[in-house]
């Protein structure tokens, strides 16, 4: 079995003692094992083991500071000690509660010192475990993965590693080398410390001495201890194997005996401190070595010298060592002092002299008084002679061998490890070169995908559009993408892609997780043999090629593409199922060929094992959006939609170490090592426990690694800092919690990286996104760096302030920022000082303990912070997360990121919003139209004396604050409520206060005019009121008086005698009382007069005008023609539309005012009363009004245009308002119960109508604006009737009006519905006079007038009735009220079927024209907004309320539907908005002073509107149907020649441009 052992029958018999000798101690290494699993409480994860993501997850637990209090916490603070790169991972020390309590009561018994001070204290060995048993417990009870990362954790740390575990399961060892697969280690060997070249290397692959030390029996001193120091400089000591002199380092081992450690010891390449030139091994075997027949049979296989320490060599020593007979291996011994035993150690070293080839200077001897730094030194000075003499060196792969032939065990002997392995190597065999094998094997994502990327880019920016139409130049820009994806489809995928495919696809979990850690291994390996010959190679031409930058540029290249790894095989996979996304969506293929589908679902389980995703393409500065978002689509299915997760990121500059943040912090595995370690960015999943999630408020934390700002290859590149800000501002508008990582010690690098995300904030604050910032400073190791740092966190600020003004000029914001502007800033709580990681100079170095625990606090108030802030505001799910990844590149794609940003999250947070507060608006407006419908009532029921003594001006002041009082309160509430992304509308807050202010004044003015108005009236007909009273009282004593004469004649009178005798009464009557008739106006003098004094300051041509003016008399609204002399001198035709165009705009001008004039008329004729001389002046007040808007303003029409327009529409007014002062001076009926009851009805039927469709199917037509929008397009679409798209593109508000009504007739069109509204509103008012009388009879009154004058005061805000008119004649002699009563109620059942009858034979046209008020009107304002239409395609604002102070539409239009055509060519113009705004194009008109200007300015000019870039390619397929469907046609319309539209267009088809519409609507 030893190497002595020459022959196979002496193996077998020292094989065959070596069982029989550990048949027993097997039983008790069993017994042991239970027992510390059971004081750990470890027994179940014997069985079910740990794994890698459960401990990982986030939970309560791993937010806490880990003190163990009992022993089975020791594992989880081994684990989360080691993961967290904590140096006192293994200590096993319990809180000593009861030690220091014990203390305590010694020190309380007084101040006698007695012989008990002379008792050595020691720990209660029970109550605690050796540090090496725990660590052995816990690898036992751990996977291989989580193996593999522990390991990798303590290799970090400098702790010596677990070479070979001792049997504890079972009767074998085991050779941890699957465990040691992930450690990469880097150093400088003497030879190349003059090149200063340096060596990256596998630890298991790397071939070196290994020198062994082992114990024979017992000693007094540590041999552990002893390395520490062998291995440690005087300038750094570190303790890489546990010793009894360590805190619990004493307790007994009861399951590590047997373990082999081993440790490392790597130059840095400083030969005056390097302790060896070239690395070592070193291995320490744990317990007696007699006793561990199979360990030292290894190590002295493996081994290039041996040191056996004893205290000394007897008859049994010499036995077991004499069979190292002809070993390879040199032997050592350290001998203790031996006591009174020195001669018998004496001869047998001598008899072991030439068995192991000994001299003098193989025996070293160690006793109390040798001086320990000079013992090591000697030690140091041997081990040295050992490698520069020719000695054996193997790696750890290489020592797998060795094992098999002791029957030990290797940890990656399984089935699943191998076939993993083996599926690996038929990939990577076939790579040698790395950019060879890219370029041939992985074609997609070399130069295809970066040509892609411009294209896409180039897309939105139109950096390079020339003179081409931009249309013109998107489409071709389209095809050039079309073309690369069609090549891309083409390729075929290649054998190694294949084999991975198949990998990743088939294998069962654990064999996928080994098939990527060996993918990892291989690619990583063969990429460092390659960057090693590259810089060999860039080193050489440096210096022989000194002119030849153009080679040495080259071989720069090929540094820059030497990385290989599992992600450039994913993102291949994700540019395959891209082109055919694409190719599908084009219908370039047919489905049952699609052979990539699957792919997404192959990387969502990826994500779910903890693989990071790709997010951007470092290479190619890009996302594979299609790609992306399908995966994540996978990932949130797999997850069954339970997918809230919080972002944590990292920024920083190259090489600051942002990823070992990372992975200290969540234990991940992002990569780390040489140059430029990670590019683009990758997002990790975390899973959160369920003890946290509900605290948390998420399932999980997504954690997002960045490449380094300011990076060394990409500074030449003219667009660097442009890359830096897209990646900055990407990474932060995703992200919850973004940590920039600044190392301290260069200030430069630090202000440009303050810069860069200072800009990234100021974009991040003006689209509503608020994420949270900690500027991490590292490497700053004082204690008191927080306070010492106080003037530099205040320069800080200062700095941040400056950056921010600079960000905002380069955003072409125009107001000033400060950077506590764009975040809530607090330098005392968002600034951390981190120590630097290493404690000392690497390779040697250990970590820092005072990072870790930095790193840890850090950590802590991470989710302290993510704790509160998901009270406020609800984490993302992964569809949210898409939604922002998809809006924040496509804005980065554009050059203006702000006005470019369009999120679809926040579109549907600003339209719900926008709904509610169309709810409190009409809620408002309803309670404002009730109370002045009451108010109306009250007036003209109200006497002369009551009349002025009503107080309803007060009332309305009162009403007006408490309703706006109400929507403000409802709109604070509302972003209180926690509803999903409220915090994105923030911003849109102000206006809808705003709004709300506005909707106050627009009701104030309404609700006095009305009232103003009733007070009027009343006035008014007070004369006509009183002559009517006096002459009922003559006529009804006439008529009184000839009842009598009847009477008293005894005669009956038939019908014909009966009129006859009335006839002759009422003649004499009308002698008798002379009646006055009433002053009959001329109201078109009235009207004529206002109009002169309105234009009498406006100069002599308009006077002359007027004088040379007809009578308003002659002058109609429908007479009203176009004329030339109506376009001013000033005007000059331009580019954008000929004389007849311009005519056409002026008259579309006049026949929008008109409209608004004749609403204005119709309402004023709907009122009772006459004609009074303030119509005129609200008449003139709208016509002025809209004649000086801008948009009219800067048609330069003549002083004849406003004239003549101005007598058409007062011409109209007139001829109107004539007729109702006389049909007013007619009017002579009394008011009674009928026609008070079908006033009821008409003013609740209009606000009744409102609610009916409000709440109808079609009620989300009308919930905003983008929604009607939606509806109205859609219809358009449905119905292709060009006609209806003319109107609604030249004359939208007339088309709105027209729509709405249509809407209303046809959901009446049923007349069921409309009379159930009626019927509902009757029976509600006759149950009410019913309650009345009910109640009235109980009063006992005993004159009719009485009940009257009761009755008519309860409803007085009901009914418009007098108490006269309602008794009339039949009851004039009725003297019982009861009676009475009686009567009205047997009257009121015919009456109410009158007044539904009469209804009935009504149609709604007439129905609604005799509402006060119109449903139509008040849905026209609901939707219609503020009116603002876009200045370069005339497309409506949608933006809710009515006090916004920024415009903007979903979706624009080609300028060609609004009319506008070329000059030159009278072609229509099929330019969008949408796309010029990032074109090179340039724009001129009339505000302008017709100078030309980029499109790119037009904030400049038009700042109150934001005109967004389309979001996708096919954001804009709605309008270019319509238009290339329609293109003559419109021509046709608009006397001009059809567009000539790119090819693109015309094949686009019904159901893509609903699909965009919806798109662009955020529909479903």
């Amino acid at each position: 079995m030893f190497p002595g052992c020459s022959s196979l029958e002496q193996r077998a018999e020292v094989q065959q003692e070596l069982e029989q000798e550990e048949k027993h101690p097997a039983k008790e290494r069993g017994k042991a094992l239970e027992d510390v699993l059971r004081k750990l409480k470890l027994q179940k994860e014997k069985s079910k083991k740990f794994s890698l993501e459960g401990v990982l997850e986030i939970s309560s637990g791993s937010l806490k500071e880990c003190i163990p209090t009992v022993m089975e916490d020791l594992p989880w603070h081994f684990l989360r000690k080691v993961l967290a790169l904590n140096v006192t991972a293994r200590s096993t020390s319990l809180e000593k509660k009861a030690f220091d309590c014990q203390w305590t009561k010694e020190e309380e018994g007084g101040n006698r010192i007695d012989e008990s001070i002379f008792c050595t204290v020691r720990m209660d060995e029970t109550v605690s475990v050796n540090p090496l048993d725990v660590l052995c417990a816990v690898l036992l009870c751990s996977d291989s993965f989580l193996q593999q990362e522990i390991l990798s954790k303590m290799s970090m740390c400098q702790f010596a590693l677990p070479l070979l575990l001792p049997p504890l399961e079972t009767s074998h060892c085991t050779l941890m080398l699957w465990a040691m697969r992930d450690i990469v280690k880097k150093w400088r060997p003497h030879s190349l410390a003059d090149s200063r070249g340096f060596r990256e290397e596998s630890l298991v692959l790397t071939p070196m001495p290994t020198i062994s030390f082992v114990r024979m029996g017992s000693l007094s001193f540590s041999k552990s201890k002893l390395l520490n120091e062998f291995l440690s400089s005087s300038q750094q000591h570190h303790d890489f194997f546990i010793h009894r002199d360590m805190e619990c380092g004493n307790i007994p081992r009861e399951i590590a005996d047997g373990l082999v450690e081993i440790a490392w010891y790597f130059p840095g390449g400083q030969k005056s401190l390097d302790l060896f030139p070239e690395p070592i091994a070193v291995a320490n075997l744990h317990g007696n070595v007699e006793s561990h027949c199979v360990q030292f049979s290894f190590l002295s296989e493996i081994s290039s010298a041996i040191f056996i320490f004893a205290e000394h060599i007897g008859e049994t020593e010499y036995a077991f060592l004499s069979l190292l007979k002809e070993s390879s291996t040199k032997y050592y011994f350290i001998l203790q002092s031996c006591g009174g035993k020195v001669n018998e150690t004496l001869t047998f070293l001598n008899k072991l002299v030439p068995v192991l080839n000994l001299s003098r200077s193989h025996i070293l001897a160690k006793d109390g008084t040798t001086n320990t730094a000079e013992f090591v030194d000697q030690l140091r000075f041997i081990t040295g002679r050992i490698i520069n003499s020719p000695l054996k060196t193997v790696s750890i792969q290489e020592m797998a061998t060795v094992a098999h032939e002791l029957t030990i065990q290797v940890d990656e002997d399984f089935r699943e490890c191998q076939n993993a392995r083996n599926s690996v190597v038929k990939i990577t065999r076939d790579v040698r070169d790395v950019a060879v094998y890219k370029k041939e094997m992985l074609k997609l994502q070399g130069d295809l995908w970066k040509n892609l990327a411009k294209v896409e880019k180039e897309l939105c920016r139109m950096e390079r559009q020339g003179d081409t139409p931009s249309e013109k130049y998107r489409s071709e820009q389209r095809d050039k993408l079309m073309a690369l994806r069609e090549q891309q489809n083409k390729c075929k995928l290649g054998i190694g892609l294949i084999n991975f495919i198949s990998s990743i696809k088939h294998s069962q979990s654990a064999e996928k997780h080994f098939f990527l850690k060996w993918m990892k291994f291989n690619l990583d390996q063969i990429a460092r043999a390659n960057l090693s010959k590259l810089q060999a190679e860039y080193k050489e031409k440096c210096k022989s090629l000194e002119g030849e930058v153009q080679k040495i540029a080259e071989v720069d290249q090929l540094i820059s593409s030497s990385s290989l790894g599992v992600e450039h095989f994913m993102r291949e996979l994700g540019q395959f199922y891209e082109a055919e996304c694409l190719m599908d969506r084009e219908g370039k293929l047919s489905k049952n060929r699609r052979e990539f589908a699957h792919f997404p679902g192959i990387a969502a389980d990826l994500i779910l094992e903890g693989l990071p995703l790709e997010l951007i393409d470092g290479d190619a500065s890009s996302i594979p959006l299609q790609w992306i978002t399908d995966v994540l689509t996978q990932l949130n299915n797999k997850l069954r939609d339970r997918s809230k997760m919080f972002v944590i990121s990292v920024l920083g500059v190259q090489s600051t170490g942002k990823s070992t943040l990372l992975n200290t912090m969540f234990g991940l595995q992002f990569a780390v090592s040489s140059g430029r370690c990670t590019r683009g960015a990758f997002m990790t999943l975390l899973k959160v426990r369920e003890n946290l999630i509900q605290e948390l408020g998420c399932d999980f934390i997504l954690v997002i690694d960045t490449e380094g700002l300011k990076a060394p290859e990409l500074a030449k590149l003219e667009d660097s800092y442009q890359h830096d800000n897209e990646l900055a501002t990407l990474v932060i508008g995703l992200s919850d919690i973004t940590i920039v990582n600044m190392a301290m010690e260069n200030a430069t690098e630090m202000k440009d990286i303050l810069q860069i995300v200072t800009h990234a904030f100021l974009r991040m604050e003006k689209i509503g996104q608020k994420p949270n910032c900690q500027f991490v400073h590292q490497n700053v190791s004082d204690v008191s760096a927080h306070d010492q740092n106080m003037r530099d966190r205040k320069h800080l600020l200062e700095q941040f302030n400056e950056m921010t003004q600079a960000a905002a000029k380069m955003e072409k914001l125009d107001r000033d920022f400060k950077f506590s502007d764009i975040m809530d800033y607090d330098p005392e709580i968002h600034n951390w000082y981190i120590p630097g990681l290493w404690q000392g100079v690497p390779p040697m170095a250990s970590v820092n303990r005072g990072y870790s625990e930095k790193v840890f606090e850090l950590k802590k108030y991470l989710f302290e912070y993510l704790r509160d802030r998901s009270i406020k505001n609800s984490p993302k799910d992964i569809p949210q997360f898409i939604e922002w990844i998809k809006s924040l590149w496509n804005a980065m794609k554009h050059e203006n990121f702000i006005f470019s940003f369009r999120n679809s999250l926040i579109a549907e947070a600003y339209n719900q919003l926008s709904t509610k507060y169309s709810e409190w608006d009409w809620g408002f407006r309803r309670e404002m139209h009730l109370w002045v419908s009451e108010q109306e009532t009250l007036i003209r029921n109200a006497s002369p004396d009551e009349l002025d003594s009503l107080d309803w001006q007060h009332e309305l002041q009162q009403k007006l604050l408490c309703g706006e009082q109400q929507v403000l309160e409802s709109l604070d509430k509302y972003f209180e409520s926690g509803v999903s992304n409220l915090h994105l509308v923030e911003k849109y807050r102000e206006d809808f206060v705003r709004s709300a202010n506005s909707l106050k004044r627009e009701l104030e003015t309404y609700s006095y005019n009305k009232c103003n108005n009733a007070v009027h009236i009343k006035k008014g007909r007070y004369k006509i009121d009183t002559l009517q009273a006096e002459y009922l009282k003559v006529i009804e004593g006439k008529v009184d008086r000839l009842l009598e004469d009847c009477r008293k004649e005894e005669r009956r009178l038939d019908d014909q005698e009966l009129r006859r005798e009335f006839e002759r009464m009422w003649r004499e009557t009308l002698l008798e009382i002379s009646p006055t008739p009433l002053e009959n106006r001329q109201v078109y003098l009235d009207i004529e007069f206002c109009l002169r004094r309105d234009l009498f300051n406006r100069g002599s041509s308009f006077n002359l005008k007027v004088q040379e003016a007809k009578s308003l008399l002659n002058y109609r609204m429908n007479t009203f023609q176009m004329k030339s002399e109506y376009i001013s001198l000033l005007y000059k035709v331009k580019w954008m539309f000929s004389k007849k165009e311009y005519l056409h705009i002026i008259k579309e001008v006049a026949n929008s005012l008109m409209s608004k004039c004749i609403l204005f008329i119709d309402e004023k004729v709907s009122l009772r009363g006459d004609y009074d001389e303030t119509y005129c002046v609200e008449l003139l007040h709208i016509i002025n009004q809209m004649l000086q808007q801008g948009e009219v303003q800067k048609l330069h029409t003549s002083p004849s245009f406003e004239v003549d327009l101005k007598l058409h529409i007062l011409g109209e007014a007139a001829y109107v308002f004539q007729e109702k002062h006389e049909d007013f001076i007619k009017e002579n009926d009394p008011q009674c119960l009928h026609p008070a009851l079908v006033d009821y009805v008409n003013k609740r039927l209009g606000i009744e109508i409102v609610d009916d469709i409000l709440n109808s199917t079609q009620s989300i037509g009308y919930a905003s604006r983008s929604f009607f929008q939606f509806t109205v397009l859609k219809e358009l679409l449905e119905k292709r009737d060009v006609n209806n798209y003319v109107q609604y593109s030249t004359s939208y508000e007339e088309f709105v009006k027209s729509w709405i009504m249509r809407q209303i007739h046809g959901h009446y069109a049923d007349t069921h519905y409309l009379k159930n509204l009626e019927k509902h509103i009757l029976s509600a008012i006759i149950k009410k006079i019913r309650e009345m009388l009910e109640h009235l009879k109980h009063k006992g009154f005993k004159e009719i007038s009485e009940l009257l004058e009761f009755f008519c005061k309860e409803m007085q805000k009901e009914l418009v009735i007098s108490k006269d008119s309602l008794v009339g004649i039949q009851f004039k002699n009725m003297s019982d009220p009861g009676q009475f009563s009686l009567c009205v109620e047997n009257f009121l059942p015919d009456l109410e079927e009158q007044i539904q009858s009469d209804f009935d034979v009504l149609s709604i046209k007439v129905k609604l024209s005799k509402l006060p008020v119109k449903p139509q009107d008040e849905i026209f304002k609901r939707v219609f907004g503020c009116g603002k239409q876009c200045p370069f395609c005339k497309v409506p604002c949608e933006a809710g309320g009515s006090a916004h102070k920024e415009h903007f539409a979903a979706v624009h239009r080609p300028q060609g539907l609004g009319r506008f055509r070329w000059v030159q060519t009278e072609k229509l113009i099929y330019e969008l908005c949408s796309t010029l705004v990032v074109s090179q194009c340039n724009f001129r008109d009339e505000e302008i002073e017709w100078k030309w200007h980029p499109y790119k300015d037009y904030r400049v000019y038009y700042p109150d509107w934001c005109i967004q870039p389309d979001p996708s390619i096919n954001a804009s397929d709605y309008w270019k149907f319509v238009f290339k469907e329609f293109n003559h046609e419109f021509a046709d319309q608009y006397g001009a020649k059809p567009a000539d539209l790119p090819e693109d267009w015309k094949k686009i088809t019904q159901e893509q441009a609903l699909e965009a519409l919806k798109e662009t609507y955020n529909i479903e």
